[in-house]
């Protein structure tokens, strides 16, 4: 597979079994990441994406071979409508008693505000892991306030795939779903312009998106530090773009935990100056 030369007209299997079913749009410059876990005859649906791109994602989904029916949980990292609008056509479409919800309990709250149908799991009360029927499981590891309160991140044990919500989001206006992050990275100077891809430098993306999203370096930091404990094999943020090697991990890593003016101090700076 040509990792830069992929068709975003259709679903992209990121690893066996896992899929990126988003929408793209070559004019915005923020784009949106569902996932879709498939195994056995049960799935997943990590992030749904807003109700604007409900049929979009939905298409994709049935063309992996997934019927509606087969979606048990749908995982929802914070409340945002990028990731939630479209709840209401999902139930409508699965229509069944079945399915649930997963999410924190901070985040439930305004979930309900898109849906009252479907129960809804707090991810504390399940031990903070979800058991497919073969016994696979997804792991939760909260994130505090990168960027809500009750924002979290999931970490497939199977395939090592971290699912990150916001945090490793990007802004880029000049998109591709594989990262061209690379070792050259870790020593360079972000800038606008890449120096050696001679494209929009997707790390400045990266550090633009996390300053004016994420509300502190503290917490920003502490959510890196957790996920610095997993075994990763791949990042999968539901902004911008995958990071699959381990040079693009560490790169952007180093480069987030270094950063300053993050949230209310990027407020304060710009208003300053």
């Amino acid at each position: 597979m040509n990792k830069q030369d992929l068709n975003y007209k259709e679903y992209v299997e990121i690893a066996e079994g896992v899929y990126w079913v988003g929408f793209f749009d070559e004019r915005a410059g923020l784009h949106c990441n569902p996932y879709l876990i498939v195994d056995g005859g049960e799935a997943v649906l990590i992030d749904s994406g807003s109700r604007e791109d409900f049929s979009t994602v939905m298409l994709k989904v049935m063309r992996t071979g997934i019927s509606p029916g087969q979606i048990k949980r749908l995982i929802y990292q914070h409340y945002d409508p990028d990731l939630c609008g479209n709840i209401p056509h999902i139930e409508t479409l699965i229509n069944s008693r079945d399915l649930k919800i997963i999410s924190h309990y901070e985040n439930n709250i305004f979930i309900n505000y898109y849906s009252m149908h479907s129960p809804k799991l707090c991810i504390e009360q399940m031990g903070f892991h979800y058991e497919f029927g073969s016994g696979r499981r997804l792991e939760f590891i909260r994130t505090p306030h990168s960027h809500a309160p009750g924002s979290f991140v999931t970490y497939d044990t199977k395939t090592k795939i971290l699912f990150s919500s916001d945090i490793f989001g990007s802004y880029d206006h000049d998109w591709d779903l594989y990262t061209l992050i690379g070792s050259p990275c870790m020593e360079c100077a972000p800038e606008e312009l890449c120096p050696v891809t001679h494209r929009l430098c997707q790390i400045k993306g990266i550090m633009n998106f996390h300053q004016r999203t994420m509300p502190s370096k503290r917490a920003l930091r502490y959510a890196l530090e957790r996920i610095e404990e997993l075994d990763i094999s791949m990042i999968a943020p539901q902004h911008g773009s995958l990071l699959d090697t381990p040079e693009a991990q560490k790169a952007v890593i180093k480069r987030l935990k270094e950063l300053e003016h993050v949230g209310i101090d990027y407020f304060l700076k710009e208003e300053r100056s």
